[in-house]
This record gives C-alpha cells, structure tokens and sequence, in this order.
C-alpha cells in the first residue's frame, strides 16, 4: 500500500475506525491525528448511539473502559494491515467524557434534562455564558432553565455547547 500524506491518513483511519466500532455497536465521535510534543498521536473518540427515546438509563450511554479496550486493540490490527504510516504513532482510544461537547441540536435533544454551558457570539438576554438545564430545542434554538429564568438560543449563535458534571 503506498504512503498517505497525513489528510490522507485521516479518511482511511475515519473509515476504519468506523467500521471497528460498528461492529461493536458503537459510533465514532471524533478523529483526530495530530502531530504533538510526544510524536504523531492518532485520537479516536467512540460513543454509544443515542438510545430510543423511552429509555431514560444514562448508564446505558456511557463508554465503559472495556469498550476503549477492544475497539483500541482491533483498530490497531486493522490499521497496522490496511495503512502504511510513515511516522510512528501513538493511538488512544478513548469516551467524550461526563463533560462532552455538544455538537448540534440533535446531542442537545439527546441530553433533554442535563445541565449544559453555552458560550455564544452575541448576548442572550444579557449573557454570553449561560449555564442551566435543557429544557426543549424548538425552532432551530435550544431552551435552557436557569435558577432565574428560561432562555431560547438560536443554534446559530452557539460558540461552544458542552455538558457540565453534575455531583
């Protein structure tokens, strides 16, 4: 197989990972593959689909360690057969953690009742940073509840969007 540049790299470690953590009944979050101070990393973010909208078992959402564990090794297989690197590497395989981004309105209608931050690019009702509950998305917007009142965020304003841990 010939040498990939590194954008190269990525499509064929994106296809791979994918078809590993299908056969887990997984899905891919987000792949990375970054050149950092400890040589190239090849990142690799699996998650579970979202479940059907009668159950209400977040245990049953979260990525367990055994999950990283063999997605890790059998993508490693996979692509010590299927692509020829030409830099070491490191692969981590890991969750998008209790703290995940939210990247879209389907995540925040998956995580309805969770408590959320969202940064935005103009004040809504006086805030850029607005932390509270997600109530509902409607019309391209995402309802949160604060402890004072509820706000409507257009989509199309959010910065960042990301679930916060609740203790």
């Amino acid at each position: 197989m010939r040498n990939l540049c590194p954008e190269d790299h990525l499509d064929k470690v994106k296809t791979l990972a994918d078809r590993v953590a299908r056969s887990y009944g997984l899905e891919i979050f987000e792949v990375l593959l970054r050149r950092e101070s400890v040589g190239w990393v090849v990142r690799i973010t699996i998650d579970r689909p979202p479940a059907n909208a009668s159950s209400a078992d977040e245990t049953r959402d979260a990525i367990a360690i055994e999950d990283c564990k063999r997605v890790s090794a059998d993508l490693s297989a996979v692509l010590d057969v299927n692509v020829s690197f030409d830099f070491s590497y490191t692969l981590e395989v890991s969750s998008p953690g209790l703290d995940r981004p939210l990247r879209d309105l389907a995540d925040c209608k998956r995580f309805k009742g969770r408590l959320a931050r969202i940064v935005t690019t103009e004040a809504i009702d006086g805030q850029r940073h607005l932390v509270g509950r997600i109530t509902a998305v409607e019309d391209e917007q995402v309802v949160i509840e604060t402890k004072c009142r509820i706000h409507r965020i257009p989509w199309l304003v959010v910065v960042r969007a990301r679930l916060e841990i609740e203790l």
